[in-house]
């Protein structure tokens, strides 16, 4: 999807403006460093793409743009739980209607910063107050930046992820590195794994990896480029492809989708959302992912 070709619906600067794209209003970005998208619905990164590069983000040719259904593809936030520890799985960030606060911009890009606040809906769904402020630099390099407060007169727990698709020329001659040794393989009911230095994928893979590097590489011969991404206020970096069959069987991916991506998320992990990461009222959390070529 060209989401530079959008017709501007709203001229905010010279580098920011926002447009329509079916029912979701996305904040496009077009600076000399690099172009972006990012729909409000969802506080939903669709694309980055660095001056002369493809596309480091990947997104469903099905993704649905009804401004009410999770978007498939693109820097989906799982918050305030990652998985299926309850319902809705992935949480409700990535559904929910989120507000632009602010831009500010350079001749070095642009930050766009967007909010979500606790409302009667969110209550219901998880009974806290919070304050959540993504902040997306957008320069020589991705820098999505997920800041949660606690609002409440009560402590809360929370897991969640920056579940980042990455765009790649061939899923079969693509290499990741960095990603540790230590896994929890989802496909084998959470069994422990080991795995070694350097994955190449011949099938469908979802792991949350428990020790990972500080920088995780993604090297892309068809494209012929490595990407580097570098995760902070994490505890493991989940790597998932459904592949054919998988791809198959969801309503909103394309069926040859699964060969073009990879995800390698920044995520806070936890069995279940009482063993999430505890926030006390007024503290504050941060979990980001920096993303960049190599």
């Amino acid at each position: 999807m060209d989401f530079n070709s959008l017709p501007a619906v709203t001229v905010l600067s010279d580098f920011v403006t926002v447009a329509q794209h079916g029912e979701n209003k996305i904040v496009r970005v077009i600076h000399p460093k690099a172009s972006a998208a990012i729909s409000l619905h969802g506080g939903h990164v669709l694309s980055y793409q660095p001056a002369d590069q493809d596309d480091l983000i990947w997104m469903s040719k099905e993704a649905v743009y009804d401004n009410a259904t999770a978007l498939r593809g693109g820097i989906p936030i799982c918050w305030p739980w990652f998985g299926r520890v309850a319902a809705p799985a992935h949480g409700f960030a990535r559904t929910s209607e989120w507000s632009l606060i602010e831009h500010k911009e350079n001749e070095q890009g642009v930050i766009i910063s967007l909010g979500l606040n606790d409302s009667d809906t969110t209550r219901e769904i998880w009974p806290h107050q919070f304050a959540l402020v993504l902040n997306v630099e957008i320069s020589d390099q991705l820098t999505v930046t997920l800041t949660m407060t606690n609002t409440d007169d009560k402590p809360w727990s929370y897991s969640g992820a920056l579940h980042s698709y990455f765009n790649v020329g061939d899923i079969t001659s693509t290499e990741v590195t960095g990603m540790g040794h230590s896994y929890i393989d989802g496909l084998l009911e959470g069994q422990r794994c080991e795995g070694g230095d350097t994955l190449v994928l011949t099938d469908t893979i979802d792991r949350v990896y428990t020790a990972p590097e500080q920088d995780i590489f993604i090297k892309d011969s068809q494209l012929n480029r490595a990407i580097s991404v570098t995760n902070h206020g994490h505890n493991s970096a989940v790597l998932w492809n459904p592949w054919a069959a998988g791809a198959k069987a969801m309503g909103d991916m394309n069926d040859d989708g699964y060969q073009t991506f990879l995800c390698v998320e920044s995520t806070l992990h936890a069995p279940t959302l009482e063993q999430g990461k505890q926030v006390s009222p007024g503290e504050t959390a941060v979990l980001s992912t920096v993303i960049g070529i190599q």
